[in-house]
């Protein structure tokens, strides 16, 4: 169950520097509200998330529900799910915070090995790389920072859902 009240108090921590842009704080939001489901669907991220003038890449090749694979450009080894978000400025770290609120919200507190496939994933601008249990048998990866993008620097989101088999290998690790 989402526990929005807690994702809410801890968005209104990074608010007020983002409340002087409220495009970003849509944004920040939608990736928070959106990314951690396990329903989020191409559909749903390209109307809840692009909607707000995010740059998205997403891809489930395994969905929770029934809607069929969506399948997407540069796969992450290892992965079968990846929701991203990337508007511009240098925000990297309201990013990370926005990112571990979102994770504690969502009760996604459990630290994993960062998984072989995202050891080299850290970029210069990295401001948060980190996998975390969904469940005992699935990890996550999620990575924000700024980079290069389009129209100068740009701050990005993601998270990325190991396949079953990746993510019992990293456990084991």
């Amino acid at each position: 169950m989402s526990q929005l009240p807690v994702l809410l108090a801890a968005l209104s921590l990074v608010a007020a520097p983002l409340s002087a842009n409220p495009q970003r704080a849509a944004i920040l939001d939608a990736f928070a509200q959106n990314c951690f489901s396990p329903f989020l669907t191409a559909d749903t991220a390209k109307a809840r998330i692009a909607g707000t003038g995010a740059r998205v890449a997403f891809y489930d090749l395994n969905p929770f529900s029934d809607v069929p694979p969506s399948l997407g450009s540069d796969v992450t080894p290892g992965t079968d799910r990846r929701c991203e978000v990337a508007f511009d400025g240098a925000y990297g770290e309201d990013a990370a915070e926005v990112a571990m609120a979102a994770l504690s919200a969502e009760g996604i507190r459990t630290e994993a090995p960062l998984p072989a496939t995202h050891t080299d994933a850290a970029v210069p601008g990295t401001t948060l790389l980190a996998a975390r249990f969904l469940n005992p048998k699935r990890i996550a990866v999620v990575h924000t920072g700024t980079r290069p993008g389009p129209n100068g620097p740009e701050t990005f989101l993601a998270v990325e859902r190991l396949t079953p088999d990746a993510s019992q290998r990293e456990a084991a690790r």
